[in-house]
């Protein structure tokens, strides 16, 4: 029996580092895109993501308020969420995690390190809903 394939959806507001992760994650997922957090709001009023990896440095609502949104949302409350990031401060790794993401990544990323950090963070998920 063929599993269905996982979507994530990449939340940034530059559009080469979009490229760059779809190019990562679509050997293994299909990636959905937005520039913004509105355009993920919207993106999400139709779609249901299995995980969202989220920049926090975004004009206009940035990773942080986003995630915050997400949570009150019933329907997004549950789509596991990693920041993608370049803030690399540890305040902000704590805030980014204290705020309900799974994992904190800085970019620059090693693909490699990414895709296993998405696979245990699916795990932990699927763990959970048990």
């Amino acid at each position: 029996m063929k599993h269905k394939q996982k979507c994530i959806l990449l939340v940034d507001d530059n559009p080469v580092n979009l490229q760059v992760g779809v190019n990562v994650l679509s050997r293994e997922y299909i990636v959905a895109t937005a520039l913004s957090a509105i355009q993920m709001f919207c993106f999400l009023e139709c779609n249901t993501p299995d995980m969202i990896l989220l920049d926090v440095e975004m004009p206009g609502i940035n990773g942080f308020d986003a995630i915050q949104i997400l949570k009150t949302i019933h329907k997004s409350k549950n789509i596991p969420v990693i920041f993608l990031t370049s803030n690399s401060e540890a305040e902000d790794r704590l805030k980014g995690m204290s705020l309900g993401a799974v994992d904190y990544i800085i970019k620059p990323y090693q693909p490699q390190f990414l895709l296993e950090r998405i696979k245990a963070a699916g795990t932990m998920r699927n763990e959970r809903d048990t």
